[in-house]
């Protein structure tokens, strides 16, 4: 699933409700993704800024002359309900990663409750295109992933890291992303050809349907923001150390 325009949607939320910047709460020092350079000042850990500012350009025209075009193509295709539905969907597949995490961070409701919604959503939900487990028991999903897992326990997040395709990122959440990758049970049932196959489709039909969802927020977030790369390394620093922090 591409981040780029993922983590556009999570900049729109930041700016919209003014939350307070990452630097300003109380971390542990280990979870912290900035550098200090004052009492009231913090740059991002960006390192690697020589290859990360390519790579978010590189990953920026993909998207213009790539995946917006298909997505507005299959957004013109699917319905706006329909879309949702396969957003759900894809969702639910990844139910074991969200269960061990969940466990793996002492989390045991969480672990249960995803395990109650895939079980209700698989068989009453059309295999999870329907979120009857919210909608008839108020069972909301538990969105954790390796990353925050190593972050809980005070792993610091490494340098920030802008992968190609995938978008922002730091060096855990790279690791953590291997890490949940590998918990598919289709990586121990299939060839690996087949594996290829099958996870290269839904990586791609995952972000083509999330990306026809907010076709217009990109365009929004770049209108607001004079610094792109900042404002979207900022927005995802933000995001990853406040779901680390709950």
């Amino acid at each position: 699933m591409s981040v780029v325009f993922i983590t556009a949607m999570l900049l729109i939320g930041l700016l919209s409700a003014g939350s307070t910047p990452v630097f300003a709460q109380a971390q542990n020092p280990a979870q912290d993704p900035y550098e200090a350079e004052g009492a009231d000042l913090r740059t991002p850990y960006d390192p690697w800024e020589s290859f990360n500012q390519p790579m978010f350009s590189f990953n920026l025209k993909l998207d213009e002359y790539l995946l917006r075009p298909v997505a507005t193509g299959y957004a013109e295709v699917v319905p706006e309900p329909g879309q949702h539905g396969v957003d759900r969907f894809f969702k639910n597949l990844g139910v074991l990663p969200r269960v061990v995490n969940s466990v793996l961070q002492g989390k045991i409701d969480g672990a249960g409750r995803e395990i109650g919604r895939f079980a209700v959503n698989t068989v009453l939900g059309g295999i999870g295109f329907f979120d009857v487990a919210d909608s008839l028991f108020g069972w909301r999903p538990s969105d954790e992933d390796f990353g925050q897992t190593l972050g809980h326990y005070g792993i610091s997040s490494g340098p920030y890291l802008v992968l190609p395709f995938y978008g922002p990122s730091t060096v855990r959440d790279t690791f953590g992303f291997a890490v949940d990758s590998a918990m598919n049970p289709m990586n121990y049932l299939l060839a690996a050809l087949d594996i290829l196959a099958i996870q290269g489709g839904q990586t791609v039909g995952h972000a083509v349907n999330t990306r026809s969802l907010n076709l217009e927020l990109f365009e929004q977030v770049e209108l607001v923001s004079v610094d792109l790369y900042g404002a979207v390394q900022d927005g995802y620093l933000q995001r990853r150390a406040n779901a680390v922090k709950e």
